[in-house]
């Protein structure tokens, strides 16, 4: 029995193929080990995004070849994507292929082991107008399941390379979604995460008008299932009549991701993205009025061509009005193929690392200070793993809590009492008679 190893890049939904990977193996009667460990096959599932993203993709083809010299190695995922040629290079790498290769991979394995068969070309995303669909594939973090629920983008920032290595957008049937999450609910997990590369645009390309929200409204029919977690949207998203619909869902977590990216017009503008900071505003204020405990994170890129000083405090003081609970905080880096890249206004490396200090500080402020005003209060914890008797979990609305426990918590959704903050952690006490 030949045995595969899997190294996976970058998003949840990368995640979620390689496991769909991982089972096309197994139905064939490979047998799957640890990256770690000595395999006859090495498939790296790459991530693009940055040039970071690249940088890593590259650092691990090299790394896993050097486990064993004779295995073969297989670059697949959106670095494959957009740059085929430049990985045909590298002479540690037997074969690459791209995103919607993903699902027959077995076959373009085996007929390179047999024949030294490899494609010729990739086929482009960008034509592609079906959902590929792995069947019930679930991706499980501990005791959560993620879903993915459509792939592509069609928003085209002029930052992101994105739209090029996943192609326009193609949704899941909603039959398939559902049905997915019944077996999940059946085999006792509790929680779900919805994601894509641009779930918002969900239903989009159904002949239907069949929305995101028409989706979320079946799943939290669905018996077993008792969170529904949203992975990163477009603010967009967030209207009044979206608002009206989702408060009626009792199972939708209180934690929203919303990709702002600046909180300059200006360079929101340059970026190519669909609102101004008073419109994100607006849209955070409705959030917060309709959830009183609602926790928003978000994305920022620092450094985009042209960010004036000017630009970076306009976006530093509208950060610290929103108070975000937590910021990912991006550098710029030149992505070959978008718009911005061509921009001759890069900014300067020390300047960006001085930018994204300032607001790391901020984000991990903003946090502490949250964190602090749970400290004696009773919170709902979705328990996943735990650790010589120290459980960690999640609330719903995303805040990360650790408790001790002689008792199995693992899987339980359990009220504790907030008591501490260590390391800017929440420590909690379980009482069996706190209700």
């Amino acid at each position: 029995m030949k045995t595969v190893a899997f190294i996976t890049l970058g998003c949840k939904v990368n995640q979620y193929e390689t496991n769909a990977m991982c089972e096309e193996f197994i139905k064939h009667n490979y047998n799957i080990v640890d990256k770690e460990e000595i395999a006859d096959i090495y498939i790296v599932n790459t991530c693009t995004v940055t040039n970071m993203s690249d940088r890593k993709s590259r650092q691990m083809l090299r790394r896993v070849k050097e486990i064993n010299k004779n295995s073969i190695l297989v670059a697949c995922g959106c670095y494959a994507q957009v740059a085929k040629e430049e990985l045909e290079q590298m002479k540690e790498i037997d074969l690459v292929l791209g995103n919607n290769e993903k699902k027959e991979i077995v076959k373009y394995v085996e007929d390179y082991i047999k024949e030294k068969l490899k494609p010729q070309k990739l086929e482009d995303v960008m034509k592609t107008k079906e959902f590929v669909d792995f069947g019930d594939i679930t991706f499980t973090e501990k005791t959560r399941a993620v879903i993915k629920i459509q792939d592509g983008c069609d928003r085209f920032c002029t930052y992101c390379i994105i739209p090029y290595a996943r192609g326009k957008v193609r949704s899941r049937k909603p039959e398939s979604i559902i049905s997915e999450i019944q077996k999940i609910a059946q085999e006792g997990i509790k929680e779900v995460v919805i994601t894509g590369i641009h779930i918002a645009s969900y239903g989009k390309d159904f002949a239907k008008d069949y929305k995101l929200i028409d989706l979320l409204e079946e799943i939290n029919k669905i018996e077993g299932i008792e969170r529904i977690r949203l992975g990163s949207i477009e603010p967009t998203l967030i209207t009044k009549e979206f608002i009206n619909r989702i408060t009626k869902l009792n199972k939708i977590c209180h934690h929203f991701h919303l990709s702002l990216q600046s909180g300059s017009n200006s360079t929101l503008k340059r970026m190519n993205r669909i609102y101004t900071t008073e419109q994100f505003k607006k849209i955070v204020e409705l959030l917060r009025n309709t959830y009183k405990d609602v926790i928003i994170t978000t994305d920022i890129i620092v450094g985009f061509p042209e960010e004036s000083d000017k630009e970076f405090e306009e976006t530093y003081e509208f950060l610290k009005q929103i108070k975000f609970y937590k910021m990912h905080i991006f550098k710029y880096s030149p992505r070959k193929g978008t718009p911005a890249a061509k921009n001759k206004h890069q900014i300067d490396g020390k300047i960006k690392e001085e930018r994204s200090k300032k607001l790391i500080e901020l984000s991990n402020k903003n946090e502490t200070e949250y964190n602090q005003s749970y400290i004696g209060k009773t919170v709902e914890v979705l328990f996943e793993e735990e650790k010589t008797g120290l459980y960690k979990g999640h609330t719903q609305n995303y805040i990360l809590v650790y408790c001790k426990s002689k008792e199995n918590l693992q899987n339980k959704i359990i009220k504790v009492i907030c008591e501490k903050i260590e390391n800017n952690s929440i420590y909690a006490k379980y009482n069996k008679n706190v209700t």
